[in-house]
């Protein structure tokens, strides 16, 4: 079973958060510039907006809805973009400034680092594939997002 946070805040984890390496999937090929965007719906749900530019610099969106099934395991949600298709979204860690976020799935193909400005330091991101290494995810085939679009900003 994956470790998931034990508590989340979903008031602080809202807002946007830049994607700095991700394991290869075929949804987020060739993006750059990744973002997801979280914010708490009056329902109690969580609208979620990802999106990166492709090759051509032409902004590639999605909106999709994520919920904690289980308030028993409040870091292991699920994220839906096409009904009736729902996949699991663990948060495996997230630092208590909710600063840096390392999410996946629980099958391992899947993984995130995650933080709220575009770059992170190497200290950071060291500790986040330990966690992430010791989780059983195969972290040497980490992609990191060029994340320039935002930082030349």
């Amino acid at each position: 079973m994956l470790t998931t946070v034990s508590r989340l805040d979903l008031n602080r984890y809202q807002g946007t958060w830049y994607e700095i390496a991700r394991l290869p999937n075929s949804f987020e090929g060739g993006l750059t510039s990744v973002t997801a965007s979280y914010s708490l719906k009056e329902n109690g749900q969580i609208k979620v907006i990802n999106q990166g530019y492709k090759s051509d610099k032409k902004l590639k969106s999605i909106t999709g809805v994520a919920w904690v099934p289980d308030d028993k395991f409040p870091g292991r949600l699920k994220v839906r973009f096409f009904w009736p298709f729902s996949g699991k979204y663990y948060v495996i860690h997230v630092d208590d400034e909710y600063q840096y976020a390392l999410v996946g799935s629980p099958s391992r193909r899947f993984l995130w680092i995650l933080a709220k400005q575009p770059e992170i330091s190497e200290e950071v991101f060291s500790q986040f594939l330990e966690i992430a290494r010791k989780e059983r995810f195969s972290v040497e085939e980490l992609i990191k997002v060029d994340q320039s679009l935002h930082i030349d900003d």
